[in-house]
């Protein structure tokens, strides 16, 4: 398999293996057809590029595997999991606390055409004007591994 943008090293695959692999004692079904460092490989993939989900390479598993698999850990909290164990590694090698003590949050605000509904535009006081939220979306993998 060729390298893609977002691919796992072992010493990477080694962190987070643990969480995603699916435990099989005791669960009756179909074992998976795919290896788990593919489907995560896949979907590192899709959050570097931005492709959409059918477009990946035919050298992944096959759209509709990779985004159950991120549906499915979307849902069951593994990829907020996955998330804090990654900053609590960051923070942790750069000498910090691995659990942050305070946070901040930044938005920004856009002015709001007369064509966007009131429901979801209110009134920003500290710049006087009528305005929507123009915050970006959250996505746990919302940028590659460092190289």
């Amino acid at each position: 398999m060729r390298r893609y943008p977002g691919d796992l090293t072992d010493a990477q695959w080694a962190l987070i293996a643990p969480l995603v692999t699916p435990v099989s004692v005791g669960r009756r079904g179909r074992p998976p057809s795919h290896p788990m460092r593919a489907i995560v490989t896949a979907i590192l993939y899709v959050a570097c590029t931005g492709c959409p989900w059918r477009a990946l390479p035919r050298e992944f598993p096959p759209p509709g595997t990779v985004y159950w698999w991120f549906a499915r850990w979307r849902d069951d909290h593994t990829l907020m999991r996955l998330h804090d164990r990654l900053r609590e590694q960051c923070r942790t090698a750069a000498g910090r606390h691995a659990h942050p003590s305070a946070g901040a949050i930044d938005s920004q605000s856009v002015r709001a055409a007369d064509t966007v509904p009131r429901s979801s535009r209110g009134f920003d006081v500290a710049k006087n004007v009528n305005a929507v939220n123009a915050t970006s979306s959250w996505t746990p993998w919302a940028c590659c591994w460092p190289s």
